[in-house]
């Protein structure tokens, strides 16, 4: 079963940088809550082409140096995309994304909270919060900053997810 999903990452170069930042913010941050990790990895990656610019910067509060240009990033993504999906398609690991956009008032700037919440064949859960700045180009992120990161309950263990091949229809 294929799912289609459509996101524009259109050039609002005549609109005010405001508004054309807040509309592709949304734009981008329902296309990644839309998105389902137990059906694709690859979908997260389509939006990230779709969203992010060559020359994109991301930072944390929690890493020394912050990582520059799309292939590094795209490399990190997938790094962190690929064994969350085989949890969630395989090991029966139940994924769910939320966010939350924080006002501001600074052209080609936004603000949003996100919510990450990981629970287990077992019942136990694992929630994973931050706060993310963008800085957008036109329609291109061109840094994102993650901050005040923080995590309620987990690791989940091997003991959290499904293996069993028994169990497998």
């Amino acid at each position: 079963m294929t799912k289609e999903h459509s996101f524009v990452a259109g050039d609002y170069s005549d609109r005010d940088l405001y508004a054309s930042s807040r509309t592709q913010e949304r734009a981008l941050n329902s296309a990644i809550v839309r998105a389902e990790i137990g059906e694709s990895f690859e979908e997260y990656l389509e939006i990230f082409e779709a969203f992010y610019a060559d020359d994109i910067e991301v930072s944390s509060e929690t890493a020394e140096e912050p990582i520059r240009g799309k292939d590094r990033v795209r490399s990190l993504l997938a790094a962190f995309l690929v064994p969350l999906h085989v949890m969630a398609e395989v090991g029966g690991l139940s994924v769910s994304i939320r966010q939350t956009a924080i006002p501001g008032d600074v052209a080609g700037e936004t603000h949003s909270a996100w919510t990450l919440d990981l629970v287990g064949v077992s019942g136990r859960t694992c929630t994973v919060t931050w706060r993310a700045l963008r800085k957008w180009n036109g329609s291109r992120v061109v840094y994102e900053h993650h901050y005040d990161q923080q995590q309620n309950g987990g690791p989940l263990t091997s003991d959290d997810l499904s293996f069993d091949a028994a169990n497998l229809p």
